[in-house]
């Protein structure tokens, strides 16, 4: 019998499993942070992290605290400036995945990270989109991490911080956007993917334990299921525990323990 695990894990654990080894992957912080770090942890060890303050070929022990963790720069193969890092790598056609999170989604991958509410009189002001605009653009594709909840998951976002498929269907290419845009959701509920035509996000795989109802009552818009819905292969032994390790030893750093204490504090857990 596998061990428990929490939404949390499994969303992270099956985010990681969705790399491969040869891919090149512009990560978020965060989530997508922590997934990709768990996949160069366990099947795919050659894969390249990138991260947006120019830091390649990066091979963190803990998870970044922002683009700017001097963790990033001290364990990458070399470091570029964020110019050489847009216009070179991401704009050059040169990543494959790039790894991002969102405050609010609509069904058609379009992501908000600027504000809630309106612009001009916000209810609350994110952070913004950073390079987020131009990964969503410039990446061979996009794979989303996020949590469901109706807050986060809305059928009209209040700003489009990062292009998904726009208005569904063929807006993309319309735009002239060659690359192939969002092409992987994975919640703490489910994995879904855009429907081939309408581009429309659909659930083609529920979390052990997760129902239909359960998804639809934490996203805002009408689901749409797969006719062959799948059951998520439950996280194994080894993808837990790399995992767990993994932030053992983050939250560890963050509070100034030691390497030696926080690898006891996490074979303690």
């Amino acid at each position: 019998m596998s061990q428990p695990f929490t939404p949390n894990e499994i969303m992270t654990i099956t985010a990681a499993r969705a790399l491969s080894n040869s891919d090149v992957c512009f990560v978020g912080i965060g989530a997508p942070s922590a997934a990709c770090n768990v996949a160069r942890l366990t099947h795919a060890p050659d894969i390249t992290l990138i991260y947006e303050s120019g830091t390649i070929g990066t091979a963190p022990t803990v998870l970044p605290l922002s683009i700017g963790d001097g963790e990033l720069c001290e364990t990458s193969v070399t470091t570029v400036s964020v110019p050489e890092m847009f216009r070179y790598w991401l704009q050059g056609g040169r990543i494959t995945i790039g790894f991002l999170g969102a405050a609010q989604l609509d069904k058609f991958g379009n992501i908000n990270t600027t504000v809630i509410g309106s612009y001009e009189k916000p209810k609350t002001r994110l952070p913004g989109g950073g390079g987020a605009p131009e990964i969503a653009s410039s990446c061979g594709e996009i794979y989303i991490t996020m949590a469901q909840s109706t807050r986060g998951m809305v059928e009209k976002i209040d700003f489009v911080t990062s292009f998904g498929h726009g208005e569904g269907g063929d807006h993309r290419a319309r735009l002239g956007i060659a690359t192939k845009g969002r092409t992987l959701l994975i919640t703490d509920l489910a994995i879904w993917r855009p429907d081939p035509v309408t581009k429309e996000f659909t659930v083609m795989s529920l979390h052990p334990g997760v129902t239909r109802e359960k998804v639809q009552e934490t996203c805002g818009w009408r689901v749409k299921f797969a006719e062959d819905l799948d059951v998520t292969p439950a996280p194994s032994e080894l993808e837990l525990k790399t995992l767990r390790d993994l932030k053992a030893r983050t939250d560890a750093a963050h509070k100034g323990e030691s390497s030696t204490a926080a690898s006891r504090s996490s074979k303690d857990g």
